[in-house]
């Protein structure tokens, strides 16, 4: 980790000669200061930070600062600041940009909003300074129609908040008329090592990054009430939505087992909401590992790691759950957290005992891959065991009884297409249906598939539709 690091000014040093530039061209004396050169940084985010950095910089000299004839007017010194700072703090990276010049007009921006049918002027009078200075963040928003060579249109916060998000981080502008505008951001330390906070939902462990949680609290049954058929909590005067983690993920249904809720919060710009989880185990560090690419993107989560113990945990995406509930609330998807039933079980008992489960074996060498195969069929009540190649899995096969096999293709030792030829071959094993899913979608993959004895063959699409589980409910049933 240490040789991923980067000292701050390694990032930003062609910054002072663009200021100076600037300033001569606009007839501007501006000192500007970097503090913090050697704080170390990812080189990853020192690299993302470049375009943002630059943005927010060059608007202030170019819109920030004022004239020499205006800060003499206001009894300002003739030379305008600007400060950028970068600091180690609560494991997190801060760095903040910060100008003594005009500041921005609160008012000019919620008539802005009203002006561009982005709030009724009702609703814009209501907003909160810090909620008016937050629609500098969206796309496309600009307070001037002049195009400048310094600084365009002023467009372009918008890709400094999504640079943030990308990285797990956060954004906040704070602005007072007259005294000047400062710039917070909030980034991990590294993109290879995250802080998180580890809890179990439906009793399965999940990763929130840390710098996305709001706070982690234990509810009171009795501290939640509802509102047109929403379940809501008080904290600090902030009304938070009560939701299910459970619901959001499609897992099956866990239900308190005490009078207090394990609750995270999590939230965006505009809204906050309480996750009930299962149970608080605590933070870790985890090493982080981006999914594998055949999954493309998966709802909700952003990457996977390994315990101390070596088994698997997904981290979760705060942005893509905010998103989530946001649709899935507008859809009227989401139900109330019952918190007047019984608890119910852990493991596998709460599946109940209507029967014997089918039993699958999964066959992947990707963990990425199997774990988040083995979460889908588990969550539709199916008992799954998990092998990493073909080897690994015949031997699986000749030791335990299987109801269907899904499998791989480019796998070490034994690959999928030999798997299946075994399988076939094995005059007690050739009845166990086969399904095939590969990142490769081409006709000579998918006949050599087919030719080897699977019963079906399927890309990873199959992951985001219903396509696998409508193959393995044809094959063996529910």
């Amino acid at each position: 980790i240490a040789s991923h690091m980067r000292p701050f000014v390694d990032g930003v040093q062609g910054l002072p000669r663009m200021v100076r530039d600037l300033s001569r061209r606009l007839e501007k004396q501006v000192k500007f200061q970097i503090v913090g050169q050697s704080t170390l940084v990812d080189r990853d985010i020192l690299k993302k930070l470049e375009a943002p950095l630059t943005h927010i910089i060059r608007n202030a000299v170019d819109h920030g600062i004022e004239s020499l004839e205006d800060r003499q007017a206001s009894g300002k010194p003739v030379e305008g600041n600007i400060r950028l700072e970068a600091f180690h703090r609560g494991g997190m990276l801060a760095i903040s940009v910060s100008d003594d010049g005009k500041g921005i007009d609160p008012n000019f921006i919620r008539q802005h909003i009203v002006d561009r049918n982005l709030a009724s002027s009702e609703t814009a009078a209501q907003l909160t300074e810090a909620e008016i200075i937050e629609f500098l963040f969206l796309s496309g928003f600009s307070t001037t129609d002049q195009v400048t060579e310094i600084s365009g249109r002023g467009v372009g916060l918008d890709i400094a908040k999504s640079m943030v998000q990308e990285v797990g981080g956060t954004i906040r502008a704070v602005s007072q008329l007259g005294n000047g505008t400062s710039f917070h951001f909030q980034l991990p330390l590294t993109l290879s090592v995250v802080r998180t906070l580890i809890v179990t939902i439906s009793d399965e462990p999940y990763a929130f990054p840390l710098a996305r949680v709001d706070r982690i609290v234990k509810l009171d049954k009795s501290e939640i009430y509802v509102v047109e058929g929403r379940q809501y909590f008080t904290k600090d005067g902030q009304n938070i939505g009560l939701i299910a983690a459970h619901d959001i993920l499609d897992l099956p249904e866990t239900l308190p087992d005490s009078d207090a809720l394990c609750v995270v919060v999590i939230s965006d710009q505009s809204n906050a909401y309480g996750l009930f989880v299962d149970e608080f185990l605590g933070e870790r560090d985890l090493v982080v590992r981006p999914l594998d690419p055949r999954l493309g993107k998966v709802r909700d989560i952003s990457a996977s790691a390994l315990m101390d113990d070596g088994s698997p945990v997904l981290i979760l995406d705060v942005s893509d759950l905010v998103r989530t509930i946001d649709n899935m609330l507008n859809t009227g998807q989401l139900r109330p957290v019952d918190v007047n039933k019984a608890p119910s079980k852990k493991g596998s008992d709460a599946k109940g005992t209507l029967g014997k489960h089918k039993r699958i074996l999964v066959v992947d060498d990707s963990i990425t891959v199997r774990e988040m195969t083995r979460k889908l069929l588990q969550n539709r009540g199916y008992d799954v065991d998990v092998a990493v190649n073909g080897m690994d899995a015949w031997t699986a096969i000749r030791s335990n009884s299987y109801d269907l096999i899904v499998s791989d293709i480019d796998m070490p030792r034994m690959n999928g297409i030999e798997l299946v030829k075994q399988i076939k071959a094995h005059p007690k094993f050739q009845v166990i249906p086969v399904i095939i899913v590969s990142y490769r979608d081409r006709d000579d993959d998918r006949i050599q598939g087919m030719e080897a004895g699977a019963n079906y063959y399927l890309t990873k699409s199959s992951f985001h539709d219903d396509t696998l589980i409508n193959a393995i409910i044809d094959l063996i049933g529910r």
